[in-house]
């Protein structure tokens, strides 16, 4: 396959994205990551990816599972940083929270770099984040494209739907992804499906080395008084230290 056509396709299926709700099913339009419908399509350092038809698309949906060798508390500074996605996302050329919103509700604006001459790929996107104290956290991403206004220069994406889920395993957690995004314009389908292992397989290998940087250690999260999150913070004793 020409390198060019090959490059077209890891960009395109990528749609970097920022989190979700506890009745996520019933706000984000993406697969369940429990369904037994899910076909295994790659299996790379530690790395594991899967694709769906979806009924309402000619674009596959992917789910992505890995063991991220950080806390959830550090996992968290990460996902809740707008800009680490220019650290981790694969092609992921600008990101950045917009004005207003809290922890738990939110809004950020994304583009994806392609490759010229295709057009980039911008993303406005709405954050939901939840979690019970020791429990997962689950966060999706949703398109909410008239949020803001077009820019010239770069396509809008309609619909995205993105789902994280992360698992406090001790000192490690479990990362579950799943996405089903149209890339809009004429980029074709089968090309599309036929190389979107290789966005979640690039993202979580790199996401993998950026929990471990030093700007991201020492965060805690913090719960209400019934055991809901809102917020992360440094922790006591890395304020004290700072």
């Amino acid at each position: 396959m020409p390198a060019i056509i090959r490059t077209y396709g890891r960009l395109i299926a990528f749609m970097s994205a920022w989190l979700c709700a506890t009745n996520v099913f019933a706000q984000a339009d993406v697969p369940a990551p429990d369904s037994d419908e899910w076909v295994l399509r790659a299996e790379e350092n530690g790395v594991r990816v899967y694709t769906l038809a979806h009924e309402d698309s000619n674009f596959r949906a992917f789910k992505a599972e890995t063991l991220l060798h950080a806390p959830i508390d550090t996992v968290m500074a990460v996902m809740s940083t707008a800009e680490s996605c220019l650290e981790w996302a694969h092609a992921c050329k600008v990101s950045e929270s917009l004005p207003g919103g809290t922890f738990s509700d939110r809004y950020a604006y994304s583009v994806t770099g392609m490759p010229w001459p295709v057009t980039d790929r911008d993303y406005v996107l709405h954050l939901l984040t939840s979690g019970k104290r020791g429990g997962p956290v689950r966060m999706t991403m949703s398109a909410v494209p008239d949020r803001k206004p077009e820019v010239d220069g770069r396509l809008r994406v309609n619909h995205s739907e993105t789902l994280y889920e992360l698992v406090p395993r001790g000192e490690w957690t479990q990362l579950t992804w799943v996405q089903h995004t149209d890339p809009e314009g004429s980029l074709p389908s089968w090309l599309v499906n036929s190389l979107l292992v290789d966005i979640p397989l690039d993202s979580l290998g790199k996401l993998r080395e950026v929990v471990l940087l030093p700007k991201y250690q020492g965060y805690e999260l913090v719960y209400d008084a019934e055991g809901n999150l809102k917020d992360i913070r440094k922790s006591q004793n890395e304020s004290d230290r700072d």
